[in-house]
C-alpha cells in the first residue's frame, strides 16, 4: 500500500538566509520552507534523496502564497552522477512538469496545494523551479516552496508482495485465512489506496505529536477490524476524529505563539503556551479515561516528524518494543502511579473490566510528565493526571470541536447513569410523559446516550398512532420540546443535529398529523427559536451555519410562516455587548428572510426593519454596520420614499458620516440619478470644456480682428487716393507741416467701425473687438461655427466656408442655405419666398425678404428705421444718440460718392463692404 516516503535534501542551487532547503524535510504548521536567493538566476534546483529505492505514486507541492514559480519540473534517477553538480542531469529522467497559478484571485493570501500522480522508480528526485509570477508582494523576484511530500511503495518488495498475495489466496481457499478479504477493502488495505493521514494537508495543519498519535490509533483500528473487534474499532474511529480537531487547534495555537514571539509579545506567547499545555493535557486525559492512550502512543516524535523507513503496512515491519521504565525518581513515581489510575478507572467503569485482556491498553500518565518533566524546574512540574478529581475528568470541553470529552457510542455497556435530584425536579413533567429511561439518556454525561435518546424519541413520536388522546399528544409534545431545548444547547455537534432533526419532525409531521392547534406550534417556536439564535453566535463556524440555515428553513414552514413569529425575533435591537458572530448571524438571517418573505403580512414591516437597521448603523463592528447598509438599500428598492422618513435629511453635514454618504449615494444609483462624485466630475468636465471653448473663441476673435485691421488699412489707402484725385491742391499741401494730433484729417479712421460707420471713443482695439462680436448690426455670428460674418454673405458662408458646410444644401427657389435633412421637406412644401436675380434685388438670409439691390441698400435694410425685424442687433442702432447736423461739429465733411454716414464724415469705402471683403475676413 502506498505510504509516505522519508527523504533528505542532497543539494540546492541556493537559498535565502534562514530558509534552507532542509526545512522541506519537516512537515508542521510552523514550517517556513525553502526560498531562493534574492534576484537569483533561473532555473533553481533542489535534489532530494529518498530513504530507499521506491516506486513513486504521488507527489505533492505546497506553494508559497506570493513567491510562486511559474512551473516546476520533476526528474528522477536511480543514483547521482559521479561528479555531481547542480545543473548536471545526464542520469536524471524527466517525468513532466506542473504549472502553478498566479494566485491573483485570492489576493496572494492563500497557498496552492498541487498533487500529481506518477508511476516512476528511483531514489533521487530533482525539482527545477522556473521564473516566478510577478506580483506586488514579491519585490525580490524569488521562488519558494513551503513543503513537498512523496508517497510511494518500496520498489524492492514487489516480488515479496506478489508471493504474499499468492499465499494469501491459497490460504483463503483452504479456509486457513486469518484476514477476511471482504473486510480488507473496508480497512482501506487496497493495493492502490493512499491513506488521508499520509496527505500533506494532514501534516501541515496538525500538531506533530497529535499527528503521530492519530497514525498509531489508525493502525490499531485496522488491526481491530481484522480481528472483528468492532466496538473497539468504533471507539478508535471516534477518538481519531476528535483528535484531528484537537491537532488542528493546537497547530493554530502554535502558529499564534510563533507570531507573538516574532513580535516580541512574550506575555501573549506565554499565554498561548499555557493554553496549549492545558488543552493538550485535557485531550490526553480524556483518552486515558477511556483507555485509548498508553505509553507507546505517548512517545513524542523526533526532531524530524517523518515516517519510519519501513512502513507499518510493510511485511517487514516489527512493532517497537516498549521502552523500559525510566530510571530517574520522577519516572519511577509515574510508573508507580499508573496501576493506581487503572484501579480507579476499573472501579468507576465496572463494565470495562469484563473486556478481554487484549483489549486493555497499557497504562499511561499525563503527557507532560513524560516529555517535559526532566526539563522543567521542580516548582513548575505539572501534576500527574491520576490526581485529577473524577468529576473534573468528566467535565465536557469548552468548545464543541473537542468531542473526546465523553466515551463514544458503544464505549460502555448498560444504561445511562441515574438522574440527579436537580434533574428529577427539572424534568418532572417530561418523566411523566416519556419515561425515566429516555429522560435519563437525554441527561446522560455520555454524548452517545444523549443522541440515542433523541433518536429514540424521534421514532416514538413518528410511530404514535392517530387515535391517541389529545391530552397525551400535547403532553408528549411539550416534553419533547423541553428535551429539544436542552439538546440545542449541547456542545457536541451530533447531539445538536439530532435535536434539529427531531424539532423539524415535530413541526412538519407530528403536529399536522394529529391536527394539534396553532398554540402548540407557537409553543415550539417560543421555546426553541431564542436558544437557536444564541447558537448562531457560537465560536464554531460549522455550528453557526447549521443553526442559521435551520432558522431560515423553519421560518418558511407553512404553519410557522402564518404565525409571523420568527421575524419578530430577528428585528430585536442588537445589544451593545453582543458577540460579533451573533450580531453578524442575525443580520445575515434578516437579509435572507427579507428576500424570501418580503414585508407584506410576514411579520416584517418597514417600521421595525428600518428601526433595527438604523440602530445597527451604530454598532461597534464594521461588518455589522456594512450589513445594515445593505439591508437599508434593499428596503429602498422596494419602498423608496418611505425609507427616507427614518434617515436624517440629505445634506453636507449628514454626508460627513461615511455610512450615510454610502446610503444616499446608493439611493441615487437605484433612482438612476448621478451620485455626488459623478456630479462633481460632470461639473469639472463642463468647466474644462467651457474654458477650452472660451480660449478657442478668443483665439478666433483675435484672428478676425487682425483681418479687420488689415481691411481698415486698405480702406484708408483707397479713401486717401480718392480725395487726392478730387483736390488738385493736395500736392501743394504735401510740404505743409503736419496737422495737429487731434485733427480729424489725420485720425479720420480712428475709433470707427468700417461696416456700420459708427464712431465711438470706446472703439479701441479691444472695444472694436467687442463691437464686432456683439453689437455691429451689419455682422452676425454663425450658429454652427461661431465665426463673425457679414449678414450679406451668410448664405455663401454656410455653403462654402462653414465647418459644417457639408450639412447644408441650396434651395433652387429661395437660393438660401438649408440643412440637408430638412431640404426635401422645405422644397416639397413650397412655402419659401422665391428669390429674384442678384441684379434685381438683394436677398436677406434673416427675414427671407427681397429688397433693393446695391451695397447701400444693405445698410438701409439692416440699420434703417424700418430695418429687418429679424436682425437682433438693430436695437443697438435704434437706441443710439442722434447724429449732429452737418457742419456743426468735427464729424462733418464733404459729400463723397457714397453720401454722408451717421456719426462720421468719412464715406464708406466702396470696396470695404463688398461680399468679397467679408469672405476674406471670415477665412482669415
Amino acid at each position: 500500500m502506498p505510504h509516505k516516503i522519508g527523504f533528505v535534501v542532497v543539494s540546492s542551487s541556493g537559498h535565502e538566509d534562514g530558509f534552507s532547503a532542509r526545512e522541506l524535510m519537516i512537515h508542521a504548521p510552523t514550517i517556513s520552507g525553502w526560498r531562493s536567493p534574492r534576484f537569483c538566476q533561473f532555473p533553481q534546483e533542489i535534489v532530494l534523496q529518498m530513504v530507499e529505492r521506491c516506486r513513486i505514486r504521488k507527489l505533492q507541492l505546497l506553494a508559497h502564497q506570493y513567491m510562486i514559480p511559474s512551473r516546476v519540473e520533476f526528474y528522477i534517477s536511480e543514483s547521482l552522477p559521479d561528479y555531481f553538480t547542480p545543473y548536471q542531469a545526464e542520469r536524471f529522467r524527466r517525468l513532466g512538469y506542473v504549472s502553478l497559478c498566479e494566485n491573483e484571485m485570492t489576493g496572494c493570501k492563500a497557498r496552492e496545494l498541487k498533487s500529481v500522480y506518477v508511476d516512476a522508480v528511483g531514489q533521487f528526485l530533482k525539482l527545477i523551479f522556473h521564473e516566478n509570477h510577478v506580483n506586488k508582494y514579491n519585490v525580490y523576484n524569488q521562488v519558494a516552496l513551503v513543503a513537498v511530500n512523496i508517497i510511494g511503495d518500496p520498489a524492492d518488495l514487489s516480488d515479496e508482495s506478489n508471493i504474499a498475495s499468492r499465499e494469501k489466496l491459497i490460504d483463503h481457499y483452504l479456509g486457513h485465512n486469518t484476514e477476511d478479504p471482504a473486510l480488507e477493502g473496508a480497512c482501506t488495505r487496497k493495493s492502490d489506496y493512499i491513506s488521508p493521514l499520509d496527505d500533506l494537508a494532514f501534516d501541515m495543519y496538525q500538531d506533530p505529536e497529535v499527528a503521530q498519535i492519530i497514525r498509531k490509533l489508525d493502525e490499531r483500528k485496522r488491526e481491530a477490524v481484522q480481528k472483528e473487534r468492532y466496538d473497539y474499532a468504533k471507539k478508535l474511529k471516534q477518538a481519531i476524529a476528535d483528535l484531528q480537531k484537537v491537532g488542528e487547534r493546537l497547530g493554530r495555537f502554535e502558529v499564534e505563539k510563533r507570531c507573538a514571539v516574532e513580535k516580541e509579545d512574550y506575555d501573549l506567547a506565554k499565554e498561548k503556551k499555557q493554553q496549549m499545555e492545558r488543552y493538550r493535557g485535557q485531550a490526553y486525559s480524556r483518552l486515558q479515561l477511556h483507555g485509548l492512550l498508553d505509553a507507546e502512543l505517548m512517545q513524542r516524535p523526533c526532531g524530524l516528524p517523518l515516517e519510519p523507513l519501513v512502513h507499518p503496512g510493510n511485511p517487514h515491519h516489527q512493532p517497537p518494543a516498549l521502552s523500559p521504565p525510566p530510571q530517574d525518581p520522577a519516572g519511577i513515581e509515574n510508573w508507580v502511579a499508573e496501576p493506581i489510575l487503572q484501579d480507579q478507572l476499573s472501579s468507576r467503569s465496572p463494565d470495562t473490566s469484563q473486556q478481554p485482556t487484549s483489549d486493555r491498553p497499557l497504562p499511561a500518565t499525563h503527557p507532560h510528565l513524560r516529555t517535559h518533566l526532566q526539563s522543567l524546574p521542580y516548582d513548575e512540574r505539572p501534576l500527574p493526571a491520576v490526581h485529577r478529581q473524577p468529576e473534573a475528568a468528566a467535565v465536557e470541553p469548552e468548545n464543541g470541536a473537542m468531542d473526546v470529552s465523553e466515551a463514544p457510542r458503544g464505549a460502555t455497556a448498560g444504561e445511562a447513569e441515574p438522574l440527579t435530584e436537580k434533574a428529577l425536579r427539572e424534568a418532572g413533567s417530561a418523566l411523566d410523559a416519556l419515561g425515566e429511561a429516555l429522560v435519563a439518556g437525554a441527561y446522560s454525561k455520555t454524548w452517545s446516550y444523549r443522541e440515542d435518546a433523541l433518536l429514540a424519541l424521534y421514532k416514538r413520536l413518528v410511530e404514535m398512532p392517530v387515535g391517541t388522546p389529545k391530552e397525551d399528544l400535547k403532553n408528549a409534545l411539550r416534553a419533547s420540546v423541553f428535551l429539544i431545548r436542552r439538546a440545542i444547547r449541547d456542545l457536541v455537534i451530533p447531539v445538536f443535529q439530532a435535536s434539529l432533526k427531531l424539532l423539524k419532525m415535530v413541526i412538519t409531521q407530528y403536529i399536522p398529523k394529529h391536527k394539534l392547534s396553532k398554540l402548540e406550534t407557537s409553543h415550539c417556536v417560543e421555546t426553541t427559536v431564542p436558544v437557536l439564535l444564541t447558537r448562531t453566535g457560537d465560536s464554531s463556524a460549522r455550528l453557526r451555519v447549521v443553526a442559521s440555515n435551520f432558522i431560515q428553513e423553519m421560518a418558511l414552514f407553512k404553519d410557522i410562516k402564518s404565525l409571523q413569529m420568527i421575524p419578530s425575533y430577528l428585528v430585536q435591537p442588537l445589544k451593545a455587548n453582543a458577540p460579533t458572530h451573533l450580531a453578524m448571524s442575525q443580520m445575515d438571517l434578516l437579509a435572507r428572510l427579507l428576500k424570501d418573505l418580503g414585508t407584506k403580512d410576514t411579520g416584517f414591516t418597514v417600521d421595525n426593519v428600518m428601526k433595527f437597521s438604523v440602530g445597527a448603523l451604530e454598532h461597534r463592528v464594521h461588518e455589522v454596520r456594512d450589513a445594515a447598509v445593505g439591508i437599508i438599500l434593499g428596503m429602498y428598492q422596494q419602498h423608496q420614499a418611505l425609507i427616507l422618513d427614518y434617515l436624517p435629511p440629505d445634506g453636507s453635514s449628514t454626508r460627513r458620516n461615511i455610512l450615510y454618504k454610502t446610503i444616499f449615494e446608493g439611493f441615487a444609483k437605484i433612482d438612476g440619478r448621478p451620485t455626488e462624485a459623478e456630479i462633481r466630475a460632470q461639473k469639472k468636465a463642463a468647466t474644462e470644456e467651457a474654458e477650452k471653448q472660451k480660449k478657442e473663441e478668443i483665439k478666433a476673435l483675435q484672428g478676425q480682428l487682425a483681418a479687420l485691421k488689415e481691411m481698415q488699412v486698405e480702406g484708408q489707402e483707397k479713401e486717401s487716393e480718392a480725395m487726392k484725385a478730387k483736390d488738385p491742391d493736395a500736392q501743394g499741401r504735401k510740404a505743409a507741416p503736419p496737422s495737429a494730433p487731434g485733427s480729424p484729417d489725420t485720425h479720420c479712421l480712428d475709433n470707427l467701425c468700417i461696416f456700420c460707420g459708427e464712431r465711438s471713443e470706446s472703439f479701441t482695439e479691444e472695444g472694436l473687438d467687442l463691437h464686432y462680436w456683439k453689437h455691429c448690426p451689419m455682422l452676425t455670428r454663425c450658429d454652427h461655427c461661431r465665426q463673425v460674418v457679414e449678414i450679406a454673405s451668410l448664405t455663401e458662408h454656410l455653403l462654402t466656408e462653414c465647418d459644417r458646410k457639408d450639412g447644408f444644401g441650396k434651395c433652387y427657389r429661395c437660393s438660401e442655405a438649408i440643412l440637408k435633412e430638412e431640404l426635401p421637406r422645405h422644397i416639397k412644401t413650397r412655402d419659401c419666398n422665391p428669390a429674384k436675380p442678384e441684379k434685381l434685388a438683394n436677398r436677406c438670409p434673416l427675414c427671407h425678404e427681397n429688397f433693393t439691390p446695391g451695397e447701400e441698400a444693405w445698410k438701409a435694410h439692416l440699420m434703417g428705421p424700418t430695418s429687418c425685424t429679424m436682425n437682433l442687433r438693430r436695437t443697438h442702432v435704434l437706441h443710439k444718440p442722434a447724429a449732429l447736423p452737418p457742419g456743426k461739429g468735427p464729424a462733418t465733411t464733404k459729400s463723397g460718392t457714397s453720401g454722408p454716414k451717421v456719426g462720421s464724415k468719412i464715406p464708406t469705402p466702396k470696396g470695404g463692404l463688398s461680399r468679397s471683403s467679408g469672405r476674406t475676413y471670415t477665412k482669415r
